[in-house]
């Protein structure tokens, strides 16, 4: 399948595992495709308690400055946190990106480092920020690929509030009086489509990063360099088809045992582990299977999430994953004393 776009890939986005990709390592100027940055660092920001949703923000000149998309933000304004997130997800204002990098970082510049060191953290390798919303015309290196952007969209909907905004078609600001229509109109046309965000400049063309879910099948579709909003909507569209199609999702849950244990000062030990998401071929989940592998009896001394085993997960014999069995509790060697001490309470019940 070629896709009539520079770079483009399909992501499952509980695993990361990708599903399909055309030059998804190009580095390309990503426009408002950015913003999905800028929203992590905010989300991040709120999650750690170092900003509210509820606080104000008093709007900068330099906020007030921006071009392109916009909600026109006067320099002294004041909005809050969740007002300005819903400008920037839903019509991707660039006034309102900077303002909340100001508030979360103090300046642009400032946030714009932290960027670059959680693109580096997410493993975005071929990503380098010079602006928290995209705007290009000033900027030389302001680049990232289709995989980043795909790294960096699945960490962004992990938090779950950023897709109640990227679902909307319609809202106001205000107090009612300013309307927002959201850019990405697959939200409105395309079935199951949950988000995300896009982007268009003269250099980067058109890009977008459409997110969307189907029976428990979640898909991260990035396109980069389409020609017009028309081809990358009906790319993206395809792209998402091709995937639903193609594929099916398989989970399973988390479990747990006791297994024996020598030596220790208990005699057994609790054992978990984590519940198993993948991505199969249409059809065949049916025909997962599932092994244990854990030995008879573990020795003492243990720590609590000390590998024990795995459960291994096959389809039609080929591995597609495994989780690991992890020890939920520590059991500490007997010393001599104690055991001297059991065998001889053992010895008076003869």
């Amino acid at each position: 399948m070629q896709l009539p776009c520079a770079s483009a890939i399909l992501m499952d986005a509980k695993t990361g595992q990708v599903l399909f990709e055309q030059n998804a390592d190009e580095a390309l100027p990503p426009a408002s495709v950015t913003k999905i940055m800028t929203l992590l660092l905010v989300m991040e920001a709120v999650d750690a308690g170092r900003l509210s949703l509820t606080d104000t923000v008093t709007v900068s000149a330099n906020a007030a400055s921006m071009g392109g998309s916009q909600v026109y933000l006067k320099e002294g304004e004041q909005m809050c946190v969740e007002e300005m997130l819903k400008c920037v997800v839903i019509a991707s204002a660039n006034d309102c990106a900077v303002a909340l990098a100001e508030a979360v970082a103090g300046s642009e510049e400032a946030f714009v480092e932290q960027m670059n060191r959680r693109a580096v953290e997410l493993g975005m390798v071929n990503t380098h920020f010079e602006n928290t919303n995209g705007l290009d015309d000033t900027v030389k290196n302001h680049v990232t690929s289709a995989r980043d952007i795909a790294l960096m969209s699945r960490a962004l909907i992990a938090h779950p509030k950023i897709l109640e905004y990227s679902g909307i078609w319609m809202d106001t600001i205000r107090d009612g009086t300013f309307g927002l229509t959201n850019t990405n109109r697959l939200v409105r046309f395309y079935p199951g489509c949950t988000g995300l965000k896009t982007g268009s400049t003269a250099r980067a063309k058109f890009c977008i990063s459409a997110t969307a879910e189907r029976d428990g099948l979640s898909l991260i579709a990035v396109i980069m360099a389409a020609e017009s909003r028309d081809v990358r909507n009906a790319t993206a569209a395809k792209l998402l088809d091709f995937g639903f199609a193609t594929y099916s999702a398989f989970s399973a849950d988390a479990g747990g045992c006791t297994l024996p244990v020598t030596g220790g000062v208990g005699d057994s030990v609790k054992l978990s582990f984590a519940p198993f998401n993948a991505v199969v071929p249409k059809g065949t989940a049916a025909r997962v299977e599932c092994t244990v592998e854990l030995p008879e009896s573990l020795a003492a001394p243990l720590f609590c999430g000390q590998e024990a085993g795995r459960v291994v997960y096959t389809l039609d014999g080929r591995e597609i994953g495994s989780v690991p069995i992890v020890c939920e509790e520590g059991v500490e060697r007997i010393s001599f004393g104690v055991l001297f001490l059991r065998l001889f309470q053992k010895f008076l019940l003869i």
